[in-house]
């Protein structure tokens, strides 16, 4: 029973920063537009930070213990781009315009089901893929309440909608500590699958935004997501 509070409370905490991000959104007001482009494009630069940190601290290095370092394991972070890849064409992110949004959702729920195989199967990364979770989920909130507001959706919808998704992670954790616990090695396969889609999106859709014209700050911004990853690695050890 206390795992299972364990997965509920740290999946629960890592989506409520979706929501917690959008509402940030909705009450942060830069009257200099030049400086909202550049703040804009400097959250939009430390998740990718993040999600990057999370991959190579976290995601890559469990997997990778959970498979004995096998060679082969590089076709499924290949593989994992190659889904992720096909996901993004059937959902046809670019044309509704909300790449940031749907970018979100997709590392979320992978990471959710990671994070309930860790939970089960003892690791002692799951508070900090917990946190990092959290971190990356903030700015993506963030960026993804924006997106959705300049595609002329209603604000009060658009937070709702966050809302929504909080009960995901839990439910899809706890799929993961029931099921994947026993099985050390498909829920390394499935790090690795995660790994390798959080890749193609980090440079499918989120490093291209970091950019900005004659601004040069915005990618330190992916600097400090990663490096707190790297203190979050250093600390839980």
């Amino acid at each position: 029973m206390q795992g299972i509070a364990e997965i509920v409370v740290l999946t629960a905490g890592a989506g409520a920063c979706i929501p917690l991000g959008g509402y940030i959104a909705s009450r942060t007001r830069i009257k200099q537009q030049w400086l909202a482009r550049e703040f804009r494009h400097a959250i939009i630069a430390l998740g990718a930070g993040i999600l990057l940190g999370a991959v190579a601290m976290v995601l890559v290095p469990e997997a990778l213990q959970h498979l004995h370092f096998a060679p082969w394991s590089t076709l499924l972070l290949l593989g994992g781009g190659l889904l992720f890849y096909g996901l993004e064409r059937f959902l046809d992110i670019h044309r509704h315009s909300a790449p940031q949004f749907t970018g979100m959702l997709l590392d979320f729920l992978p990471e959710s089901l990671a994070l309930g195989g860790l939970a089960a199967a003892g690791a002692d990364a799951t508070v900090l893929l917990a946190l990092l979770i959290g971190l990356q989920n903030l700015p993506e909130g963030f960026n993804a309440y924006k997106e959705l507001r300049e595609a002329k959706y209603p604000s009060n919808k658009v937070l709702m909608l966050m809302l929504a998704l909080v009960p995901l992670g839990p439910a899809v954790g706890l799929v993961g500590y029931y099921f994947l616990g026993d099985l050390p090695q498909t829920l390394g396969a499935i790090l690795l699958v995660a790994s390798g889609g959080i890749l193609y999106l980090i440079f499918q859709d989120i490093a291209p935004q970091v950019q900005l014209r004659k601004h040069r700050a915005p990618p330190l911004a992916a600097v400090i997501g990663f490096a707190l990853a790297m203190l979050g690695s250093m600390l839980s050890h």
